[in-house]
């Protein structure tokens, strides 16, 4: 309805190659080359189905929103925005990229109470025990990487959503970063949300934290992304 194509990729053995060097999984101990193969991808699309090279767009949750994030930080000419969702960038000493250094529209969700990726930086392991991924930075922090990128000094303007089912016990508090002739920025902050993507009626295990039910993480990261500039 929207006029654009979804493609669900896979990555080998259930994981993406993203950029933490402590990935366990075979992917990564492999260096598998996602990059290439998302490339190949959008090739194919532009190629077999018309798609627009220049609106292409990533978005994951987890391992997924850790390669959305590889490639706006490695190949940031072939996304247009990305959204990465529970992820953040690693931090220095566990950084396995290397970044071009150039702007990308980004749109991070995180949730305060994450008990997999925390909100405030540090090891991501379930309940700091569980698959350590190694460090990452805050959510805020990952932000601030990205504003700095584009170059906008200006505070955001914060915008706390409508609490839509007080009984999930958690709130949706949006800081936007805008400038003109700039790329946006947004923080989408999950306040007491757990490690998963907000829904207005699906709700996650109890392990992963609270499941916020006041938006539509799809809805969001979709108007966030056809609005990209």
């Amino acid at each position: 309805t929207e006029g654009f194509i979804p493609v669900y990729p896979d990555g080998f053995e259930g994981h993406w190659n993203d950029c933490r060097k402590a990935g366990p999984y075979a992917a990564n101990t492999l260096d598998v080359d996602d990059v290439g193969f998302l490339r190949a991808l959008v090739a194919r699309f532009a190629a077999e189905h018309g798609a627009d090279r220049t609106r292409v767009f990533a978005t994951g949750i987890s391992n997924g929103g850790q390669m959305a994030l590889r490639l706006a930080l490695e190949a940031p000419e072939l996304v247009r925005a990305v959204a990465p969702v529970v992820a953040s960038l690693p931090a220095e000493r566990n950084m396995d990229c290397k970044p071009a250094g150039r702007p990308v529209s980004v749109l991070i969700m995180s949730g305060t109470a994450d008990p997999m990726n925390p909100f405030g930086g540090g090891d991501v392991a379930l309940y700091g025990l569980v698959g350590n991924r190694g460090a990452v930075l805050s959510s805020e922090d990952s932000i601030d990487y990205w504003r700095d990128l584009a170059g906008i000094s200006a505070g955001p303007e914060r915008l706390a959503l409508p609490d839509l089912d007080p009984g999930d016990a958690s709130t949706v508090e949006v800081r936007r970063w805008n400038a003109p002739g700039r790329k946006s920025v947004v923080l989408y902050a999950i306040q007491n949300g757990g490690h998963n993507a907000p829904h207005p009626k699906l709700t996650l295990p109890r392990l992963l934290g609270p499941t916020n039910h006041d938006i539509s993480a799809a809805e969001e990261i979709w108007r966030f992304f056809r609005e990209a500039p």
